[in-house]
C-alpha cells in the first residue's frame, strides 16, 4: 500500500513521543502534526530530520484502510484499546 494523498491519519490521530521540528515534546493523540501543510501533506517527508518514528511508519491496509474516513476509525478504535489498559 502506499500513503495515500490528503489522508495524514498517521499525523493527526497517533501520539508520538519523539522531539519533532516545531514541536520538541512530540505531539499528543488527536493533534495534527505541526508539519503537515494545506494539503496534508508531511513538509518533512524525504528530509533527515524527519523523526524515525515517522520514517518508519508503513501504510498497511489493516490500519489505514481503503479511505481516509476508514483510517480514523481504525486508529480511534487502536486509541480506545490502548486508553481501556
Amino acid at each position: 500500500m502506499i500513503c495515500r494523498p490528503h489522508c495524514a491519519a498517521c499525523c493527526i490521530f497517533p501520539s508520538i513521543s519523539s522531539p519533532i521540528p516545531g514541536m520538541s515534546e512530540g505531539k499528543p493523540a488527536m493533534v495534527a502534526c505541526i508539519q503537515l501543510d494545506s494539503e496534508l501533506n508531511c513538509k518533512l517527508f524525504g528530509k533527515p530530520e524527519r523523526p524515525k518514528v515517522c520514517r518508519g511508519f508503513q501504510p498497511e491496509v489493516i490500519l489505514c484502510g481503503q479511505d481516509a474516513a476508514e483510517a480514523r476509525k481504525n486508529f480511534m478504535w487502536l486509541l480506545d484499546k490502548v486508553e481501556e489498559k
